[in-house]
């Protein structure tokens, strides 16, 4: 079976899509004949055309709007927005009009698109490059929200979001593009073709949207996380020396609250993950969602590791990224309550 980068990974996963459908069609800002900032794009409209993919002008609010009239139409657009942290023009587009479309009309127009853009922090972006807006978009009715952690994962997922018939949007942490980050960032990098996630199959395959993956079993604590920070929780647990069980949610809505419950009801203690702010960040949902479901078997209050109530800084980056230190601390924390 062959090793991908992610990047490469989700270039495989646009192939293989518009292989099979004639519909699907990808567009934004750089997408085409530079193959996107990332090159998850690059060589797709020498194989397709330029009517299949294609470069738009900088405008992402006028990206997604067209998108949602393509998608009106029976095309199945997939749209990249260069950073996470560019959506906000889009953003009344994605949850006035894309997130509502099957609804307002009662089900006569849907709009089977995908946003796409690399998310987190890790790379010195910096304030505005490096943020986590997942949140904002899991407390809108009608999307649905991805979060990949590998290779594997990411070409599952983006075909299988390609093929849905709702919105999805399609977060990418750009820090697990090229290798699976631990958070130790003065360690050499570790590329995907050392890790048993970088195989990825040929061909189409999907991985279903809504379902979480156990990435490690454990007995000890359940930790609850997505994205870059499912890496981050290994290596703190190993350096911790705990039977950790790390649940990669790898879809935030529709979330598997039966996954969640199963690994903390054994566990009876949970430690929640993201790079996001803390404050209404995806973990308060998570803390909720266990505290409803699993109240009478936590043996320790659950406890939280996110990003600071702060921009992302550039200078400070790695105070600010939880790192394996900060979440050791906290597993600690939950074993010792």
């Amino acid at each position: 079976m062959p090793t991908m980068t992610m990047v490469e990974a989700i270039r495989d996963a646009h192939a293989v899509a518009m292989e099979r459908d004639d519909r699907v069609v990808v567009f934004g800002e750089d997408v085409g004949f530079f193959g996107g900032v990332f090159r998850c794009t690059q060589g797709l409209q020498e194989r397709f055309g330029d009517h299949r993919c294609f470069d738009a002008p900088i405008n992402e609010s006028a990206i997604v709007g067209a998108a949602i009239g393509m998608a009106a139409y029976g095309l199945r657009p997939c749209v990249e927005i260069q950073f996470a942290d560019y959506m906000y023009p889009a953003y009344d587009q994605i949850v006035s009009e894309a997130a509502r479309l099957r609804h307002r009309s009662a089900g006569d127009f849907s709009a089977p698109i995908v946003v796409r853009m690399p998310t987190g922090g890790g790379i010195f972006g910096g304030q505005t490059h490096s943020q986590s807006p997942e949140a904002l978009f899991t407390h809108v009715a009608g999307l649905t929200t991805v979060v990949p952690s590998n290779p594997y994962d990411a070409k599952g997922l983006l075909i299988s979001a390609i093929e849905d018939d709702d919105p999805v949007v399609f977060l990418e942490p750009k820090r697990v593009y090229n290798g699976p980050f631990d958070g130790h960032h003065d360690r050499p990098i570790v590329p995907w073709t050392n890790h048993p996630l970088g195989e990825v199959p040929d061909g189409h395959y999907t991985v279903p949207l809504g379902k979480a993956r156990i990435h490690r079993a454990g007995a000890d604590l359940t930790v609850l996380t997505y994205g870059t920070l499912v890496h981050v929780a290994q290596a703190a647990a190993d350096e911790q020396d705990l039977d950790a069980e790390i649940i990669d949610l790898r879809t935030l809505v529709p979330l598997d609250v039966d996954a969640i419950v199963e690994s903390v009801s054994k566990t009876g203690r949970c430690v929640v993950l993201h790079e996001a702010t803390r404050t209404s960040g995806f973990g308060a949902e998570l803390s909720a969602t266990v505290q409803e479901r699993c109240f009478f078997h936590l043996e320790a209050p659950i406890v939280r590791v996110c990003g600071w109530d702060t921009p992302y800084p550039h200078a400070l980056e790695w105070s600010y990224f939880p790192g394996p230190d900060r979440v050791g601390r906290a597993m600690q924390e939950v074993m010792q309550a």
